[in-house]
Parts: structure tokens; C-alpha cells; sequence
């Protein structure tokens, strides 16, 4: 397997020791393999692939975005150009959610890094392994991290590295540019930027002042990090069934291998067939030609399929997988051989809903501090006017929650005077207090009834 980095290369030309063990970087190398179809495993001729990683980030990032909605106004008595030109910027990230989202479950995280573009802000999205760690906090958030870009022209591979950095003096970002032509791990010897047309305009160095966090953010999955657990890196959604995942294709392997090993066969003598042994056109896969004396051996070869055996110890792999993964029962497996009714089926998703919930939790405070970072672009940019902004979140919770029955039940609470009609607002449409109190009549307005008269 190719290495992503040379890890050594890097820490020598930025002369900074790199957080990021050997052992991570091996196992993000992996994740990414598996999840473009390209496992260590599936090198076996005999060996097929169920795709089974992929299957998995796709389902958990549809259900933890699907009819996700979130948009930036205006705070009250604020400019709103400013909210106005960051949401226009912000609902493209927005469309790409789900797919962003997939990425980062596969991989363990994603990295948001928005730019200047002429007039707009946009937004690059980073996978794992395009970047290292460099520094973290006490609650591992990521405060320096190297950003990897390559470009190949002809024989040279060129190698672009942008450090960030969150210091007391400022945010700090440098640039630098190495060129390889041999071809191995290692980055080569630095450049200027200009030999690359594509990096010619950029800054070799810059000192941002009044930042308060990274120009970044980081979607990590939020499951525990069992392959360095001092590392700020998220693993994949999968990370802890890579045994069972191998065990599924090659149990699926030999399903294939069933069939094909069982398909009906003639066997019969050399001599039954023409002068020349020619077998009749179209039937070589349905007669064998054997070298026998015995000129009337013909025998059929229909030996019993095993395939129920075989499949029920396939479901029951993937049973495992799911379980290992956050999924409910029946995401993978035949569902028939699972849930029974409409009440189990409802207590089985009650795994793949907390998961939803933890990587819905992160989706939000990546995307909170996305559009922090959108922010003070906007403001070197000067894009748009200053002015203050909110941002509101709404996700889909039918996974397990009857939406109707909830809010009905919420109705029946605001008008026994249990809770606010703002918090019935809030959940309802997915805005801000303030957005909510907004929404509401004011107490002079005149209430009407439904024939629309006082």
C-alpha cells in the first residue's frame, strides 16, 4: 500500500515534530483504501468485494442529513447584507452536506477550509489524508495543521504545503513549494512558489491580527479514537469492523464460489460426442469430455447447493458490522430474519439513532465554526458590510420520533402554559429564540377567527 506522506520529509523541511503516530496514518491509509474499493484483501483473485464501506459512511451520512436544513439571518437591529452574503456563500456548502458528510465518516473527519475567491467565499474540503495535525488544545481541538496539495506536470511532482497556525501575536499562514523528480516518498527540494502557475499569486507568509479561532473547521466522527487514543483525529465509521468486513466479502466469496462449483455439468465419454470431440456450440460450460473406455458413460453432475448455510453465516457477519458500527439490525442483514414488529423494529433503530444524533452534534459545530471562519474573510475581503448573524439548524428525527404525534404533544403543552410557544416554534420550524419570538402575534395584533373576522 502507498504511503499518503512521508512523514519524515515533512517534519524536516518545517522542522516541527508531527503529532500524528505511525500507527494512525496507517490506518486512515486503510480506511481509505476500503472505501474506494481497494482493500488489501480483495488483491485475492478468489476474494470479491461487497462494498461494504462505502455502503456504510453512505447510509450513516443519508440518515444524518437527509431534509437537513440550516441558514444565516440577520440578528436583530444588525445590518443583514452581511448575513444575507453569508448565507448566499454558506447554502453551497449546505448542498453538499451529504455527500461532505460521507467523506468524513469513511475517513474520520473532513476539514472546511473557505478562501477568497474574487467576490465569493469558497469553501475546499479536505480529507484526511490531505492533512496533518500539528497542534492541539486541552480539548483536542485542532490548532495548527499543515494542508497538503499536489500537482504532478510531466515527471515532477510538485508539493505545496500551507501551514496554519493560532499564536497570541495573530493566526499565521505560510506557503511553501517542493518539487520532486524521482518519484519516491519524499517532498524533493523547496521552490518558489511562481515555478507553479497555480500557487504564483499566493503569499509566502501572512500574519492575521483580531482571529480568535482557526480558519478552519474540523467534522470529526464522534466515536472514540481506538487507534491512538491521544490523537485529536476522529477514526472512520467503520474503523472497528475491518476484521468483519474482510470476513463478510470472503464469506460472500464463497457464496459466489457455490454457485459456480455447483452449476449443472455433463459428464460423458469422448466417444459420445462428434469425430473431431467438438462439444455442440454453446454448451461447453454444460458438458465435460472424459478420456474413458467405457463408451456409454454418461453421467449428470447437479451436486446440492449449500447456499442457506452459507448466507445465514453471512447475515450473521453482518449482524456484527452493524452492531460494531452504530446500525440498526436490518441496515446490512436481511431484515426478515431480524425485526418482527413495528415495536422492535422502532427499539432497533434506537442504535443507529444516537449515532445519527453524536455525528448531527458534529456536522453543527463544524459548520458553526465554518461560517466563524466565512466571517473573517468576508471582513478582509470586505465583501459586505459588517453586521451580526445567526445560524439556525433543523434536522429530520423520524428516524424513531413520530414528528406528527411530538408536536401535537407539544401544542397540548404551550396551551396547558407548560412550555413557551417559542420553544414549540423553535423545534417546530428549526429557528433561533429570537427568530421564534419574532414569528409570534404580537398582543395587539387583532386575533381573527377562522371566518377571518375580529
Amino acid at each position: 500500500m502507498r504511503k499518503i506522506f512521508s512523514k519524515k520529509s515533512i517534519e524536516d523541511a518545517i522542522k516541527i515534530d508531527l503529532p500524528i503516530s505511525d500507527e494512525m496514518t496507517e490506518a486512515i491509509e486503510l480506511w481509505s483504501q476500503m472505501y474506494k474499493d481497494k482493500a488489501p484483501w480483495l488483491d485475492d483473485d478468489n476474494t470479491k468485494s461487497l462494498n461494504l464501506p462505502s455502503a456504510i459512511a453512505g447510509e450513516l451520512a443519508r440518515l444524518a442529513t437527509i431534509e437537513m436544513k440550516s441558514e444565516i439571518t440577520a440578528k436583530e437591529s444588525s445590518n443583514s447584507e452581511r448575513a444575507e452574503y453569508l448565507n448566499e456563500q454558506y447554502q453551497k456548502v449546505i448542498d453538499d452536506i451529504r455527500i461532505v458528510t460521507e467523506y468524513a465518516a469513511a475517513l474520520g473527519g473532513l476539514i472546511f477550509k473557505p478562501y477568497i475567491d474574487g467576490e465569493n467565499i469558497a469553501v475546499d474540503y479536505v480529507l484526511a489524508d490531505e492533512f496533518i495535525p500539528v497542534k492541539y488544545d486541552s480539548a483536542s481541538n485542532i490548532t495548527a495543521v499543515i494542508f497538503i496539495e499536489r500537482i504532478r506536470k510531466g515527471r515532477k511532482n510538485y508539493t505545496r504545503l500551507e501551514y496554519h497556525d493560532l499564536l497570541k501575536e495573530g493566526y499565521y499562514i505560510s506557503n511553501t513549494a517542493y518539487v520532486n523528480e524521482n518519484g519516491d516518498e519524499s517532498l524533493g527540494y523547496q521552490v518558489p512558489l511562481t515555478e507553479v502557475e497555480e500557487w504564483a499569486d499566493l503569499e509566502p507568509e501572512i500574519l492575521l491580527t483580531n482571529v480568535e479561532k482557526p480558519l478552519y473547521s474540523y467534522l470529526k466522527m464522534p466515536m472514540a479514537n481506538t487507534i491512538d487514543t491521544r490523537s485529536p483525529l476522529g477514526i472512520s465509521v467503520y474503523a472497528r469492523a475491518v476484521g468483519l468486513i474482510e470476513e463478510a466479502d470472503k464469506q460472500y466469496s464463497r457464496i459466489l464460489w457455490e454457485y459456480e462449483g455447483s452449476e449443472l455439468a455433463i459428464n460423458a465419454s469422448m466417444d459420445l460426442f462428434k469425430a473431431d470431440n467438438t462439444l455442440p456450440k454453446g454448451k461447453e460450460r454444460l458438458y465435460r469430455k472424459l478420456d474413458t473406455d467405457a463408451e456409454d458413460f454418461f453421467e449428470p453432475f447437479s451436486p446440492a447447493i449449500r447456499d442457506e448455510s452459507l448466507f445465514n453465516g453471512l447475515n450473521k457477519i453482518l449482524q456484527r458490522i452493524e452492531f460494531a458500527c452504530g446500525l440498526a439490525y436490518g441496515t446490512l442483514s436481511d431484515v426478515q430474519l431480524v425485526e418482527k414488529t413495528a415495536e422492535e423494529i422502532k427499539v432497533s433503530k434506537q442504535r443507529s439513532y444516537s449515532t445519527v444524533v453524536d455525528i448531527q452534534k458534529a456536522i453543527k459545530t463544524a459548520l458553526t465554526d465554518l461560517v466563524y471562519a466565512m466571517d473573517v474573510y468576508v471582513t478582509l475581503g470586505e465583501l459586505a458590510p459588517a453586521g451580526e448573524y445567526d445560524i439556525s439548524f433543523e434536522f429530520d428525527d423520524s428516524l424513531v420520533v413520530d414528528s406528527k404525534t411530538e408536536q401535537a404533544i407539544m401544542l397540548q403543552e404551550v396551551s396547558a402554559g407548560l412550555i413557551k410557544p417559542e420553544i414549540y416554534l423553535m423545534r417546530r420550524y428549526g429557528v433561533s429564540e429570537e427568530q421564534a419570538r419574532k414569528m409570534m402575534p404580537s398582543v395587539n395584533e387583532p386575533q381573527l377567527d377562522d371566518d377571518g373576522i375580529e
